[in-house]
């Protein structure tokens, strides 16, 4: 419902079309590469490869697309991620009905855009740190997939299927995510991606 709503908003602009839209962050990719878009609006809690790893990817994938985050969460790791990710703007879902034209407009003008409540001394950091080295505990890219699935209750085979490896190897990437974060058992990885934003968890309704 807030996809469709968004999109309207979107689309009740001449000068805007919405080529195509996703379910999840991994058809997010996907489609980013099938369509090039110039603007890729992207929700950070995205099931099956959430939104923050698939803007890395349409980041390397499709640099021309301009990424502008869409998230719940106004934290400074929430931003921080983001930002060192390859988003252009960062905008809440509580003000995205008064502020996603702008916010669509100043990203493909090449400008960044921030909700209003964020503060420019997050942005900042994040933009200063953005070579600061690898987040998450130098989990690979391949770890946090396999963390996101298990955090979403995907069973081994499962995830080995949606991935395109082995068994073997999603076990293999999974126990190399516990030894680096020093987590010993499959709540302790949920818990973390909820923490770290890999999942939505339960948060306050504003």
């Amino acid at each position: 419902m807030v996809r469709q709503g968004l999109r309207a908003l979107l689309e009740a602009e001449a000068d805007i079309m919405v080529v195509a839209e996703a379910d999840n962050g991994r058809q997010a990719v996907q489609m980013a590469k099938q369509f090039s878009p110039e603007i890729v609006v992207m929700d950070i809690a995205m099931p099956s490869l959430n939104g923050l790893e698939a803007a890395r990817q349409i980041a390397r994938e499709v640099p021309e697309a301009k990424l502008l985050a869409l998230s719940s969460y106004d934290d400074d790791e929430y931003v921080t991620q983001v930002i060192q990710a390859g988003a252009k703007g960062y905008l809440l879902k509580q003000t995205a009905a008064t502020d996603l034209i702008k916010a669509v407009r100043e990203v493909e003008k090449g400008k960044p855009f921030f909700s209003p409540s964020i503060s420019h001394r997050v942005v900042d950091d994040a933009q200063a740190g953005m070579s600061g080295g690898r987040k998450h505990g130098d989990l690979t890219s391949r770890e946090l997939e396999v963390i996101q699935l298990i955090a979403e209750g995907r069973p081994n085979k499962q995830i080995a299927a949606e991935l395109g490896i082995s068994i073997k190897t999603v076990e293999k990437h999974r126990q190399q995510a516990m030894d680096k974060l020093n987590i010993h058992e499959t709540a302790g990885l949920t818990r973390y991606a909820i923490s770290k934003g890999i999942i939505e968890g339960p948060h306050p309704q504003i």
